[in-house]
């Protein structure tokens, strides 16, 4: 039987955009809601270069990274062709104007993974 948490109202998810939810371990997860009122939840992390998709742009049933304008499926996770990849897609529902996530999948989908650190590579050879 699914666990569920409630993570933020409905209200809270502006229209063509998305609102983060911590977790006590790994990246966020990316609640978005699109223009027909429909919430998708996925991790905060483009399959591509670890963009933050909570930044992207809401269209239709995808976002695109905010990065590289990857078009990540909301429903999914997956990235459209000729992009390949993923990003672990979380299951959601709305019951009384509240946003809800599995407990199960938020404490284990995904923890793993991480964001790609940004700037020049180590000196590995004893630079000063």
């Amino acid at each position: 039987m699914t666990t569920w948490i409630p993570v933020c109202p409905l209200d809270d998810i502006p229209t063509l955009g998305a609102r983060r939810v911590a977790r006590p371990v790994g990246l966020d997860v990316a609640v978005f809601k699109n223009s027909s009122g429909e919430v998708f939840a996925l991790l905060d992390r483009c399959p591509h270069k670890g963009g933050p998709l909570s930044q992207g742009i809401v269209f239709g049933n995808s976002v695109a990274c905010p990065l590289h304008n990857w078009t990540i499926g909301l429903c999914n996770g997956q990235a459209a062709a000729p992009d390949e990849g993923s990003t672990p897609a979380f299951a959601v529902k709305v019951d009384a104007g509240q946003v809800w996530l599995d407990a199960d999948q938020l404490a284990t989908l995904g923890t793993d993974l991480t964001r790609p650190i940004a700037g020049p590579k180590p000196c590995r050879s004893g630079c000063a």
